[in-house]
């Protein structure tokens, strides 16, 4: 038991530090760019931290581990919710741009709406919803370049060939070739984030589970709880580090564009290699645990997240507070059953 615990302890330091230099890059780039910090986290950043729970759920679907696959994924959201954003939010609530938060929110209901009636009709996932799924992730990659070069093209800056100051043509290249190496290092150090947040998601993942399986834990709660929590340490790290930085929009986005990744790319991927049927391991009012209890929940803490956000325009300390009594019951009832 000790060896897994050491291991465990790794990934936490990796997931810290990578945390860092992601934020770091991510938050340098929407600068330069012009570009509204929460459409950055709900697309570059969301991208890099779902990365942990696209290479769980696509190994265990592979594998055969079905449960795993699907608890991960909807378990993620759950904790993203209630657990990462409810923290951001009980910490520094604020402001929020209706304009930017409607797309990600619109596609991830839209793809919740698919994903709840193919569970409550046939409780089976063809190859073919899995390849549906990862067309929605497409279009809205889409939609939000479009949104992107539409809202913000006039905002790229300019160069010219003499700085104010009169400045000679060759300082002026010179500060340009600086910029230049500036977003090199932004881009090394939002893709050395990535890569060292997913090594330490990997070892505290496949070490965290040892642990818990030696403590005599079902597979399909691990995944619902443990290893959700543990895919989702990536946004976790990410939203601590952004409120530390001042860089609270980016941590929204990047919680809703997670959440969306999740259903779309991560379950997208998981049934295209292996479809699977909603398992089955746990009841709850004589039914199905995962209709009955993940499902409805998942749904319930994303509409107390977005619906008050869109309507008010802010987030309040009330909807953090509210979001992690629900995790804390929800991971209350999972141990129980």
């Amino acid at each position: 038991m000790l060896v897994p615990v050491i291991w465990f302890l790794i990934g936490l330091v990796l997931l810290i530090k990578g945390g860092d230099w992601f934020v770091d890059g991510a938050t340098g780039i929407a600068e330069r760019f012009h570009l509204p910090e929460l459409l950055i986290g709900a697309t570059v950043v969301s991208i890099g931290t779902t990365l942990p729970e696209v290479m769980v759920s696509a190994t265990s679907a592979a594998s055969g581990h079905s449960q795993i696959a699907y608890g991960n994924a909807i378990g993620s959201i759950i904790c993203n919710t209630s657990l990462i954003a409810a923290v951001t939010i009980a910490v520094r609530p604020g402001k929020v741009e209706r304009k930017t938060l409607i797309l990600p929110v619109c596609f991830f209901f839209i793809a919740a709406a698919f994903y709840a009636g193919i569970a409550y009709t046939t409780g089976t996932f063809q190859r073919a919803d899995g390849i549906l799924l990862l067309g929605i992730f497409l279009v809205y990659m889409a939609a939000t370049v479009r949104q992107m070069t539409k809202g913000d093209s006039q905002s790229l800056p300019e160069s010219s060939p003499e700085l104010p100051g009169g400045d000679s043509p060759d300082t002026g290249a010179s500060a340009r070739e600086s910029r230049k190496s500036s977003l090199a290092k932004e881009l090394l150090l939002l893709i050395a984030g990535a890569a060292v947040i997913a090594v330490g998601a990997d070892l505290l993942v496949d070490n965290g589970t040892l642990i818990a399986e030696g403590l005599g834990v079902p597979e399909s709660v691990i995944a619902l709880t443990f290893v959700a929590l543990g895919t989702s340490l990536p946004e976790l790290v990410t939203a601590i580090t952004s409120l530390i930085k001042g860089h609270g929009a980016l941590s929204l986005g990047n919680v809703i564009g997670a959440n969306l990744f999740n259903l779309v790319l991560v379950c997208g991927i998981s049934i295209t290699l292996k479809p699977f049927e909603i398992p089955a391991s746990s009841m709850l009012f004589g039914r199905n645990a995962s209709l009955v209890l993940d499902i409805p929940v998942m749904l319930a803490v994303m509409l107390i997240l977005t619906v008050p956000a869109l309507v008010r325009k802010k987030l309040s300390r009330v909807q953090g507070i509210g979001l992690l009594a629900i995790y804390a019951g929800y991971c209350v009832i999972q141990f129980a059953m």
